[in-house]
Order: C-alpha cells, then sequence, then structure tokens
C-alpha cells in the first residue's frame, strides 16, 4: 500500500483545496443523502472557510501515499489553551486503513507543540466513522461547546505532555 505521511500544507495549495472541496462534497452528500452539486459545495464552503488554517490561527495538515493526496485535517486555535479539530477527511477508497487516526494524531501533535492541552471537535450523528474514530482515539462526547447548526456531537481531549 506504501508509507502515509502527514505533512503541513496551506488549505489554498491545489492538494489541499481540492481535499477540502472533496470533504464538503462528502459531507453535503451525506446530509441530502444524495450527490452534492456544485452549486450547494461552493456555498457549504462559502459559510464555513477555511482560511483560519494556517498562520497563527491555525494548521492544516495533508496525508499523501507515495505522493498522492489521501486525506486532510485541520486545527484552529480556540485561546491559549484550546484547539478544535476541523476538516477531518479520507478519501473513500483509502478509508478503513488507518488514515485518519494518522491526520488526528499528526494535529494532536501540533496541537502540543503550540502548547495547547485540550482539542475539541464537533460532528454530525451520519458520520458514524468519524464518531468511532474519535472515540477509539480517546476523545469523550460531552456538552455543546458551539452553536453550529449542523452539529449533533461535541467531543473533547485532554492532551498531556506525554502525548502520543
Amino acid at each position: 500500500m506504501g508509507e502515509v505521511s502527514v505533512d503541513i500544507r496551506l488549505p489554498a495549495e491545489a492538494a489541499a483545496a481540492a481535499l477540502i472541496r472533496a470533504y464538503f462534497t462528502d459531507i453535503v452528500g451525506r446530509y441530502h443523502s444524495r450527490a452534492a452539486d456544485a452549486a450547494e459545495v461552493d456555498a457549504a464552503m462559502a459559510d464555513a472557510p477555511s482560511d483560519d488554517l494556517q498562520g497563527m490561527t491555525g494548521v492544516f495538515v495533508v496525508a499523501e501515499r507515495s505522493g498522492a493526496p489521501v486525506g486532510c485535517g485541520g486545527m484552529r486555535i480556540v485561546d491559549a489553551t484550546t484547539g478544535e479539530l476541523a476538516r477531518i477527511y479520507v478519501d473513500a477508497a483509502a478509508r478503513g486503513q488507518g488514515i485518519g487516526a494518522l491526520i488526528v494524531r499528526r494535529l494532536e501533535e501540533l496541537a502540543v507543540e503550540a502548547g495547547l492541552t485540550r482539542l475539541r471537535l464537533d460532528t454530525r450523528s451520519d458520520l458514524v466513522e468519524a464518531r468511532r474514530l474519535y472515540a477509539r482515539l480517546g476523545y469523550v462526547e460531552g456538552s455543546r461547546h458551539n452553536d453550529d447548526p449542523y452539529a449533533e456531537h461535541w467531543f473533547a481531549k485532554e492532551l498531556g505532555s506525554g502525548q502520543r
């Protein structure tokens, strides 16, 4: 299958932008229980831009296998101690191979390097694979931490100095 690397990229870079679009295409389609059309994807991307997943406000990573992009994820910095995971996505053909876990673990490492002690995220009920992944990686479902109209589950994880 080949080794997977997970590296920091800018959201506007071609591979990252294509993965972000694939992420939105997937979640919009799942929400409507049908294939998403381009206008719906464009609207969702405009409503939830990814520009803050870089620089002082966040970070974005792309997972590649043999030079081909297969997944992505971002973390926005909420405050001095908390980060929020976003845009965690693995291409359908690469799912079930541990790539999602590699992406989340890399973002956890970057959070610790940035001095953050907690990561949180939200997701929907229909994203069952995501909820399973987060629970397996030690994220605990808890109370609502935002007013995202699409969020149905909120998770958080305390990061320790020995985070792995």
